[in-house]
């Protein structure tokens, strides 16, 4: 039942009742439970109007507006919002079958720019801890430091569309059911409201000359339990959505049996005959970056194995390892003879239209690409490379040929493509008709298919890498390279993707894990607690040989689970 009264609309469900007030959801009760988890004082406006510099304007009554409320059937209700900066619909209904609250906003402006809009809930009640997919799961409360007045864009950062608030006896949640790759973020908190939840949707680049924003329908349902009953819920909906049983038959058997990672091998056969006493050879995926003559994250997209890698994959495949050569799912060396042909079709930020891309210099990755096309051709020494839209068919075409050539010859059934998470909304977001989200799940499936069929692995993972994917390289909590964030021990215990996508995608660690430093050990665990694969990483300026003989006891521990 949908009812409008005045500018209130009340909503209940077979498992919810629901106040929304000038747009604003006011109260929502759990039918199942009894608890009520959110009950707002609108203190913040319903509906925003976010542009590209991000400003964000309110829709509603303040400066001079109005709202207005149209029951449009027994099951559907809108609202019509207007003011001095915009205008806005947000349509209200209910799903029969699911018992879900439907929330459809939309906003448009006569000034150009316009990024998202945004559909705030506020009110929600103390106590409710935070869970949702950033960095593979987390369960925090709103107030916590690490994700208090944040934003999370889907889908790097924000790994799937919902989220879940979790109280004792359950909570409720919201997600949305996109299979058209539209860009989606989530505002966590805001100055003066903690317990607030934003939920944008975005318009695709190029904002420019962009009006409006919407198309989006949030789903807000309560339950009963843990987190793992709603996640399953999103989770059957995904699976059913991309027919991703089709995937599953297409695991490798061995794909099974792997219990261990190790990240960033170096080209030693003396660590594959070491390891080889410690662990089942068969149950260890190995990353190998340094697998070619070119220096590392140079020269892509060539890949022509050096005679050491061959000799150091000849032996992993007698010993029964699962060895992972290292390339680059969308990054090219501007030196190398192929970025002239797919330059134009490189990343563009959506806001500062500047190339995007990856340099490293002097231990740090925040130089930026260069805007002089000549320093693009001269600073290799930098490790500079710059990322090409995966929806165009020829880049995907030319990286499915080096990679097939390599794996033809070194007769292999596993490959690593770097980056795959590093899909964003871009000023040139659509290339032949997609965007770089839908492009990397093109290029993972169509990389997958070469040779004998090869098991992929990538970095990071999330609702549209996980389908194509084996394995994922995971990422701790704002602790990527060699730092670890404060509160780093906060964000384990939620193994949220582990959960939804074991299935289909094993997750590796990432770096620094070697557990010869309390700071790495407690970035094992927090993976451990994720349910991300125990994984080992080499020490520098330690022989591999004498770390694998001598174990610490972190790495003891692993070798006697794996045996487990």
């Amino acid at each position: 039942m949908v009812r409008v009264s005045g500018n209130q609309v009340f909503v209940e469900t077979g498992t919810l009742e629901a106040k929304i007030e000038n747009g604003c959801l006011a109260y929502l009760k759990s039918k199942v439970t009894g608890d009520v988890f959110v009950k707002s004082h609108n203190d913040v406006p319903a509906l925003e109007l976010v542009y590209s510099n991000n400003e964000a304007f309110g829709i509603g009554e303040a400066k001079f507006g109005n709202v207005e409320v149209f029951q449009l059937s027994d099951t559907l209700a809108e609202i019509r919002l207007g003011n001095w900066d915009g205008d806005g619909v947000i349509t209200v209904s209910e799903d029969p079958e699911t018992h879900d609250l439907l929330i459809k906003p939309s906003a448009y402006s006569s000034r150009p720019g316009v990024k998202a809009c945004r559909w705030n809930i506020t009110g929600i009640r103390p106590g409710l801890q935070l869970v949702a997919p950033f960095f593979q799961g987390v369960k925090l409360d709103l107030s916590d430091s690490l994700i208090r007045n944040t934003h999370w864009e889907w889908p790097v950062m924000w790994e799937a569309g919902f989220a879940i608030l979790q109280g004792e006896k359950g909570g409720f949640w919201i997600h949305c059911r996109d299979t058209q790759y539209r860009y989606k973020a989530l505002a966590v908190g805001r100055d003066g409201s903690v317990n607030s939840l934003g939920f944008e949707t975005e318009a695709y680049g190029p904002f420019d000359n962009n009006l409006a924003a919407g198309g989006i329908e949030w789903r807000i349902n309560v339950y009963e339990g843990d987190w793992d009953v709603p996640a399953s819920i999103y989770r059957d909906w995904l699976w059913k959505a991309y027919d991703l049983n089709k995937q599953e038959n297409r695991r490798k058997d061995w794909f099974y049996n792997i219990k261990m990672g190790i990240s960033w091998c170096p080209t030693d056969i003396r660590i594959l005959e070491s390891l080889s006493k410690k662990v089942d050879p068969g149950r260890v995926v190995i990353h190998f970056p340094n697998w070619r003559p070119d220096r590392y994250d140079t020269n892509y997209p060539t890949y022509i194995p050096s005679k050491e890698a061959v000799a150091f994959i000849e032996r992993g495949k007698e010993l029964g390892y699962h060895i992972m050569p290292h390339c680059n799912s969308m990054e090219v060396d501007p030196l190398n003879p192929v970025y002239d042909y797919v330059k134009d079709f490189q990343f563009r930020d959506a806001i500062s239209k500047k190339i995007m891309g990856w340099v490293w210099y002097e231990g740090k990755s925040d130089l930026g690409i260069p805007s002089s096309n000549a320093q693009l051709k001269k600073n290799r020494d930098k490790l500079l490379m710059t990322k090409i839209h995966p929806g165009l068919s020829m880049w995907r075409h030319i990286l499915s040929e080096r990679i097939y050539k390599a794996v033809a010859e070194l007769d292999i059934d596993t490959i690593f493509i770097d980056i795959t998470l590093n899909t964003f909304n871009i000023h040139n977001c659509l290339v032949e008709n997609m965007t770089s989200t839908e492009g990397i799940k093109l290029l993972i499936d169509q990389v997958g298919s070469l040779y004998k069929g090869l098991a992929v692995g990538g970095e990071g993972l999330n609702e549209i890498t996980m389908q194509g994917l084996s394995f994922a390289q995971s990422h701790l909590f704002k602790s990527w390279q060699n730092d670890n964030v404060e509160g780093l021990e906060r964000t384990g215990g939620c193994p949220l993707n582990s959960f939804m996508y074991g299935k289909l995608c094993k997750l590796i660690g990432y770096s620094y894990l070697s557990g010869e430093t309390e700071f790495e050990e407690l970035r094992m665990k927090v993976d451990e607690a994720k349910g991300v694969l125990p994984t080992i990483t080499f020490p520098r300026g330690k022989d591999p040989i004498e770390f694998l003989e001598r174990p610490n006891k972190t790495i003891k521990m692993i070798f006697e689970k794996v045996n487990s």
